[in-house]
């Protein structure tokens, strides 16, 4: 994530990454493990129904699972970090789970067949990060109940946002992209990749200085004040991506890149893009949402949201719409934007109002009911039958499920393990 609302990005450090011997093969043998998974040819045939799902030629619906409970989930120590650098254990981290999905969940996903080195990006941010109180059931879970406690009330607060400032820093890239050339040396190539979709929210990141609830009235009470907020949080947007552009440091996103809130990016509706950095904004997906718009009317959602949108959407190949918040009656607003492709819709919504309005002429990027593994007792028989309703119901439309916002699993990681299965065989069914 390009920006985290709950603190302020850390500079990025330009001391060399010196690792143990021990180190160095803990993760070569990790290296060696993923390529061996990357060169399954089944990885093709899986970007290529991703990419027929994408162009709305679809052959079945498609499966994907994230923000997965990661605390909950190891098992035979199977994500047990084994490096002490904190560079080496970042990337242990990921090279872990991508294994574990691989082997336990892998439903959709796919493999890249080589490695990514992240450009050490910087972002300056908003200048203004939230100021919570959190309630934890869970000290081991990330996901927290917060009170905002207000820090925009009125016209000189908004001068709290600040416009943010990129820088590329070079040194520290170099030297990523040599260790991680040394390790994979034989295995995978190794390729620099710049910012690649870019989660364009405005709204998640206002309610959490102004309030929700004081948002939502001040929506009545004071437009203007609401108006002039939410031009401001676009223009820095805006302002972050022509810094991006402007130094080359942007890269594809249609493969296996997660688009908005929903599956992979493939596509050949895009103009294609070359390898490394330096793409154009109009070779890649973008993406909005107003999830706390949820209850809000489409004019407001138009007058608030969505038209301070259209100088980000305009600037993107292709778009998502959507997260959270239940779309199936804001078809007609939704339409307005002339480059979008998929849609967001959750468990939440009246699903035939959903499926005639979306039919056929967008993705249905559909979000199942995570609760499903919050039970006391385990029932993936009717977590099957779902599945079935909802895709029967959904005939004719091009589906992604996207199991997401997955806050436990109970400490038994195998129900989302049985989840991904049951899926598979679902939209393989479905497709027959």
């Amino acid at each position: 994530m390009l920006h985290d609302p709950s603190h302020r990005p850390q500079p990025i450090t330009t001391a060399e990454i010196v690792l143990q011997p021990a180190e160095k093969e803990v993760l070569r043998r990790l290296v060696a493990e993923l390529a061996e998974v990357a060169a399954l040819p089944v990885h093709r045939e899986k970007a290529e129904l991703w990419r027929r799902l994408n162009d709305l030629e679809s052959d079945r619906p498609m499966v994907w699972i994230n923000e997965i409970p990661w605390h909950e989930m190891n098992v035979d120590d199977e994500l047990t970090l084994r490096t002490k650098h904190p560079w080496a254990r970042e990337w242990e981290t990921t090279l872990r789970q991508t294994l574990y999905q691989w082997r336990h969940l892998p439903a959709d996903m796919i493999v890249s067949d080589f490695m990514e080195c992240p450009l050490a990006i910087h972002s300056s941010d908003f200048g203004i990060i939230e100021d919570v109180d959190l309630a934890l059931t869970d000290r081991a879970n990330p996901i927290v109940s917060r009170h905002f406690n207000i820090q925009i009330r009125d016209w000189p607060d908004l001068e709290k946002i600040q416009m943010p400032r990129i820088t590329h820093v070079a040194a520290a890239t170099e030297d990523r992209f040599r260790v991680m050339s040394e390790i994979c040396a034989g295995l995978l190539p190794v390729r620099k990749v710049g910012q690649t979709h870019i989660w364009f929210t405005p709204w998640d990141y206002l309610i959490r200085w102004w309030g929700v609830t004081e948002a939502m009235v001040d929506l009545h009470e004071r437009p203007d004040l609401v108006q002039a907020a939410v031009a401001r949080m676009v223009a820095a947007w805006n302002t972050e991506l022509d810094q991006f552009v402007a130094q080359n440091l942007l890269s594809a996103d249609a493969n296996n890149t997660r688009i908005g809130s929903g599956g992979y990016g493939f596509t050949r509706s895009l103009p294609p893009p070359a390898h490394g950095v330096g793409v154009q904004p109009q070779q890649m997906w973008g993406c909005s949402n107003a999830q706390i718009f949820s209850d809000v009317s489409p004019e407001m959602h138009w007058e608030f949201a969505l038209k301070h949108d259209f100088p980000w959407l305009n600037r993107w190949g292709l778009t998502y719409y959507g997260c959270c918040e239940p779309l199936d009656f804001k078809l007609d607003l939704l339409r307005r934007i002339p480059n979008l492709r998929k849609v967001s819709m959750n468990y939440r919504i009246k699903l035939n109002r959903a499926v005639q309005n979306v039919a056929d002429r967008y993705v249905f990027s559909y979000k199942p009911n995570p609760a499903v593994f919050a039970t006391d007792e385990w029932h993936p028989e009717e977590a099957r039958r779902e599945l079935v309703a909802e895709l029967e119901r959904a005939r004719g439309c091009h589906v992604e499920f996207i199991m997401k916002d997955i806050s436990t699993v109970r400490y038994q990681p195998r129900r989302l393990w049985d989840w991904a299965r049951l899926a598979m065989e679902v939209v393989e069914e479905h497709a027959r």
